[in-house]
């Protein structure tokens, strides 16, 4: 879960600002950021403005520390920040529709299964249209074509563009295609390891924890989580 701080709009390197980053529930702690605060703010590039100071000697007399949600806001699945962590975590996995939409933006993404044209804003968009829900589903657009071309703003050529990269998408690395499966524990690095230590997806989908630990750079708690991510029933189907 990425908490977000809404400001009052300000002006910051000649655009309008609304919204921070807060990066993780760790951050918001570290900053001791409230609601109310008066905060210094800064912009590089096209990167989301962040919080660099917190002006605790203007902060309201009333204020509160921010508290971690007991619920996700989206699915209502109970929220948890694992000890010695930052990041705090809905615990409904696929079944929540955020982390749906995110997992398929990872998937998509450059480092992942790079599908040019397939950015973030039409997959929400296929995804709100009912025409993906998973990563299989990306690849039965091609059986929705008509449909695509209807939507708001993307004709035929584009339509036929994304479809293209879909199926060049298929011919990508075993690496990059663990990468993209969005494993927690599991970055570029390791998933580049993964690959070479079983050579093709059966084989890692099979391994027993015993044999995941026999990869460089996978430790316990990784390889729990790539076995638990291969017995889901949710990631395996389709």
């Amino acid at each position: 879960m990425t908490p977000v701080g809404k400001l009052e709009p300000v002006k910051v390197g000649g655009v309008t600002v609304s919204n921070v980053t807060l990066h993780n529930f760790g951050e918001i702690q570290r900053l001791d950021v409230r609601a109310g605060d008066m905060v210094s703010v800064h912009r590089a590039g096209d990167v989301i403005p962040k919080v660099t100071r917190v002006w605790t000697d203007q902060r309201p007399a009333d204020s509160e520390p921010v508290k971690l949600p007991a619920t996700c806001p989206v699915c209502d699945s109970p929220v948890v920040l694992p000890e010695g962590e930052a990041l705090a975590r809905c615990t409904g996995g696929l079944f929540c529709p955020a982390q749906q939409q995110e997992s398929l933006i990872h998937f998509v993404s450059r480092r992942a299964m790079d599908i040019d044209g397939l950015g973030a804003s039409w997959l929400i968009s296929f995804f709100e249209h009912g025409l993906v829900k998973t990563v299989a589903d990306i690849y039965q657009l091609h059986k929705h074509q008509d449909e695509l071309i209807t939507l708001e703003k993307l004709g035929e050529k584009s339509v036929k563009n994304i479809l293209s990269a879909i199926e060049t998408s298929k011919q990508t690395t075993l690496a990059r295609f663990i990468y993209a499966l969005g494993i927690r524990g599991v970055g570029e690095t390791t998933a580049q390891n993964l690959a070479q230590q079983f050579g093709d997806l059966d084989a890692l989908m099979a391994a027993d924890i015993d044999k995941l630990l026999q990869t460089p750079d996978v430790g316990a708690i990784t390889a729990e989580l790539i076995h638990e991510f291969f017995r889901a029933p949710h990631n395996i189907e389709g």
